[in-house]
């Protein structure tokens, strides 16, 4: 089934998204990638937004070939973004990849957006793996601009695998839609701390019954100029070093002092 791959060109790339393979921004980040390396595309068969980090363990994964234009592009996989990369890297090119990268993603994925966002666990699940990932988004849902995003995401990959970059982190880039002579440059950025203001719109199916859409705004709080979503706002182009160690190490030195073992006998004997 997987005769279509093969191997070793320049860089060997794994792409993913979690817009599905069929999406114009996988398309135009491939095309782009094709001049720097070899490229395999294993993408979700259907929009996979929002799911965060979720893996699928009950049901079984379903591959097929798809082809756009006239030519075999990739695998879709019937999972989740997360599904794709282990699946692709286990079962479909069976190689190590130089660098993973997910997207281009139709909308960005900065500050909370991080949290939630699949094109974003989709690189952290090649991090986890300890493969050097990009995760790449322009900031709009109707992407006008795709071209700069695609060429920065190429030259990124190559300046990524001439660096030693920790294992474990990945790198989450942001590129305003915007023409390249109206981008202002690049920041190295950090993840911003802004918050949707969410609710749910109560509506009326055509049977009279309730049901309940997610909508909302994101609450930009961030006023430094080197957070993710500060720095696209004023059109640069973000690019954000993140972990999946979640330790708030600050916390932890502090909590030092409440003697948190002490709480083992306390409990025991309060069962007395």
């Amino acid at each position: 089934m997987f005769d279509n791959y093969k191997p070793e060109n320049i860089l060997k790339i794994l792409v993913s998204n979690d817009d599905g393979i069929h999406s114009q921004g996988i398309y135009e980040l491939v095309q782009e990638l094709k001049k720097v390396g070899d490229v395999t595309v294993v993408a979700p068969s259907s929009e996979q937004s929002a799911v965060g980090h979720a893996i699928t363990m009950k049901i079984p994964l379903r591959i097929k070939e798809v082809y756009r234009r006239g030519e075999f592009f990739g695998y879709a996989v019937d999972g989740t973004p997360a599904d794709c990369v282990k699946i692709g890297m286990r079962n479909i090119i069976q190689d190590v990849p130089d660098v993973v990268i997910s997207g281009i993603n139709h909308g960005s994925n900065t500050a909370i957006n991080i949290i939630y966002s699949g094109t974003v666990s989709a690189a952290r699940e090649a991090a986890i793996m300890d493969i050097p990932a990009i995760a790449v988004s322009v900031t709009s849902h109707q992407v006008k601009n795709f071209s700069y995003a695609a060429k920065f995401a190429g030259n990124l990959a190559k300046l990524l695998i001439a660096k030693d970059l920790p294992k474990g982190t990945l790198l989450n880039v942001n590129v305003p839609d915007l023409p390249e002579n109206e981008i202002k440059g690049v920041k190295l950025t950090k993840q911003g701390k802004s918050k949707w203001l969410e609710t749910y719109e109560e509506r009326i199916d055509p049977f009279g019954n309730k049901y309940f859409w997610l909508t909302g705004e994101l609450n930009v709080t961030d006023t430094d100029d080197n957070m993710d979503h500060k720095a696209v706002l004023n059109n640069y182009v973000s690019v954000t070093p993140i972990h999946f160690d979640l330790t708030d190490y600050e916390t932890y030195s502090e909590m030092q002092s409440w003697n948190i073992s002490e709480l083992d006998s306390v409990s025991k004997s309060s069962d007395n």
